[in-house]
């Protein structure tokens, strides 16, 4: 685990916010998606199974081209279309992804474990 004393506090804080731009739930789920092939708006929203709105995705995807994770191609059709890929720089976040993937598919279980336990400690507690 990288140190987070005092000594690396500026070090962690430049993480910080490069973790807050595209470690976020919708970032990390469209980026998976993109990872197979380049989709427009709507394939983005329907393979994420529509539980993100309009407004979500759409903020989404503008910070992960801001970042240099994504790009937008229009493409002149009628009507006209949007189509969106993985960037080569957003393809390096494959691996720690699929990394993050797997260590909750190992440990899902002990983590809603864990909630249990702590909600009927706070349920007994009320």
């Amino acid at each position: 685990m990288p140190d987070f004393t005092a000594q690396a506090f500026p070090e962690a804080q430049a993480a910080q916010l490069i973790l807050d731009q595209i470690a976020n739930k919708w970032s990390i789920m469209i980026l998976s998606v993109l990872c197979t092939q380049p989709a427009r708006f709507n394939a983005i929203q329907r393979r994420l199974g529509g539980g993100i709105t309009h407004k979500a995705l759409t903020q989404a995807l503008r910070r992960l081209e801001r970042n240099g994770l994504a790009t937008r191609r229009v493409i002149a059709t009628s009507p006209v279309a949007v189509e969106y890929a993985i960037t080569p720089l957003g393809q390096t976040l494959r691996e720690p992804f699929a990394a993050l993937l797997a260590w909750t598919l190992a440990h899902g279980g002990a983590l809603a474990d864990a909630q249990a336990g702590y909600d009927a400690r706070m349920a007994e507690a009320a």
